[in-house]
């Protein structure tokens, strides 16, 4: 599926995931921009995208003076942003008997305000294009939270509801807005989490970044306000 001529923002682009789907990008053929909050760019990373690339560090999507700065330099880049990915985010396991009430807050400003800020920041250029596209990273987890899931799950139930909310705003628009609510994905931090389960049962990056990039493409121009599971076999 080529993805040649579009320009793609990924956020978290440095993460386990975010470079899985910004390499994936730029083999398809598109222009990428890799947003991160990270201050370094991993050894060769760059190297493997080409010329084609955008590589941003030390942005804190979760303020909205960062995220429109950021858009704003990518426009000045590529002349357009066609796509936005909202990968950023984090995970905390937290009680509400023994957790901090802060932990609430700090999952709320890495999953959901990120992906709040960033879309409003790049939506001037999104629709822009007349067929914009913006997938964001919700969780299975959030249909129903276990123990300690609690503020996690509660933030990635946000995303999802942004995600359904914003495509009913921009639906008459041209902009596209759906959300893929992975379980487990196999990263390196969740195998030394879970270092005994069964890690071929998980979603591999390569295959979530094959869903995000379809979501992108011309030919899911039908589907918007879309949460969609991808499970692996867990």
């Amino acid at each position: 599926m080529s993805l040649e001529g579009k320009t793609i923002v990924v956020t978290g682009g440095l993460g386990a995931l975010g470079r899985v789907v910004v390499e994936t990008a730029a083999a398809r053929g598109a222009s990428v921009a890799a947003l991160d909050h990270a201050t370094e760019v991993p050894e060769g990373f760059a190297d493997r995208l080409g010329g084609k690339a955008l590589l941003l560090v030390g942005i804190d999507l979760s303020a909205p003076a960062e995220a429109e700065k950021a858009m704003s330099a990518v426009k000045a880049k590529f002349g357009r942003i066609d796509a936005l990915l909202n990968i950023a985010g984090g995970f905390q396991w937290a009680t509400v008997e023994d957790g901090a009430a802060e932990s609430w807050d700090r999952m709320c400003a890495l999953n959901l305000k990120t992906a709040l800020n960033a879309s409003k920041a790049a939506l001037p250029y999104l629709l822009e294009t007349g067929a914009g596209r913006i997938v964001n990273v919700g969780a299975q987890t959030a249909l129903r939270a276990a123990s300690g899931f609690g503020p996690y799950a509660a933030s990635k139930s946000s995303v999802h509801r942004l995600t359904e909310s914003l495509a009913d705003e921009l639906k008459l628009k041209g902009v596209t807005v759906n959300a893929v609510l992975p379980s487990i994905i196999d990263t390196p931090a969740n195998r030394r989490d879970m270092p005994k389960a069964d890690f071929d049962r998980w979603v591999a990056p390569a295959d979530l970044a094959a869903v995000m990039l379809f979501l992108v493409s011309d030919d899911a121009k039908a589907v918007t306000g879309a949460l969609i599971p991808v499970s692996g076999r867990v």
